[in-house]
């Protein structure tokens, strides 16, 4: 039987990212024959400064959002990070095997470096060893990861063989799961980087508690282009491409279908339908 290993940090906003880039997936692949562990990543938010109450409060909050979102207690092992002190233990044995060089040059501690107005913690650059450390003491055979957890999983493929190398075959070499469509959704307000619940501007994201009347008025503000052509193109259409992508998740139709589908309307339309999309598939 295979094990799938993964996990969310706690944070007061859980965003329509986080739910179509992690819970959804997890949702379906709870249903398949294989041991799954998901929790909630409480010692990975602590490597910036967290306010004690409101990280208990969004702890219990990220744990029930899991159970609303479809998440079977009966099918999987959900639990608190920091309850399991072995991930600790093998996140400083992770940290024994890595490089600073290498823990340097990871692009998400590089952009939370340059965000970091008071100085940055140690754990904020050993982050990726913690990590390792969540995997392997399960001996994952796959982890559910977004585009931008790549460069995590890598170090954590390294640091298992290099621990196999060196102290003899013990750990399993996890393998990336990711969505085709939906790992990565995208800012509403800047498409080119993820959407991110961290952003200054809440137009940028959708909260999964948000009425229905803002979750409207956020995607009807979504910025696009002047094109008015509704056609999926990263690179030169990242805005509607980003929208076309949400569909998709969301409706299980491929991107070619709504490019067909909404040939010779206008973003207007888009967005609208999206609208209604997003609101009917995170209400209660």
């Amino acid at each position: 039987m295979k094990t799938i290993v993964s996990g969310i940090q706690p944070s007061g906003v859980i965003t329509l990212g986080n739910y179509l880039g992690a819970i959804k997936n997890f949702v379906k692949l709870q249903d398949q024959d294989a041991k799954f562990y998901f929790f909630i990543a409480d010692l990975h938010a602590i490597t910036v400064p967290q306010e004690r109450a409101a990280l208990r409060k969004n702890i219990k909050n990220l744990a029930a959002l899991y159970l609303a979102c479809g998440l079977d207690p009966e099918k999987i092992t959900l639990f608190i990070q920091s309850e399991v002190p072995a991930h600790a233990e093998m996140g400083y044995i992770m940290q024994t095997l890595c490089y600073i060089g290498e823990l340097e040059r990871m692009t998400q501690y590089k952009d939370k470096k340059q965000r970091q107005e008071a100085g940055v913690s140690s754990a904020l650059l050993t982050y990726p060893a913690l990590m390792a450390g969540d995997i392997l003491l399960y001996n994952a055979d796959f982890v559910p990861v977004g585009d931008d957890q790549k460069q995590h999983l890598e170090i954590t493929r390294d640091l298992a063989i290099r621990f196999n190398n060196r102290y003899g075959e013990t750990f399993v070499v996890p393998e990336p799961l990711i969505a085709k469509t939906g790992a990565r959704i995208m800012s509403l307000q800047e498409p080119t980087k993820k959407m991110s619940k961290s952003d200054e501007n809440d137009k940028a994201y959708i909260s999964l508690l948000d009425p229905e009347n803002i979750i409207r008025k956020k995607i009807m503000s979504a910025v696009t282009d002047s094109d008015n052509t509704i056609r999926f193109d990263v690179e030169n259409k990242p805005g509607i491409s980003n929208l076309l992508s949400i569909y998709s998740v969301i409706t299980g139709k491929s991107i070619s279908q709504l490019e067909e589908e909404y040939q010779g309307k206008g973003y207007g339309d888009l967005k609208k339908d999206l609208a209604d999309v997003v609101i009917n598939e995170i209400k209660p």
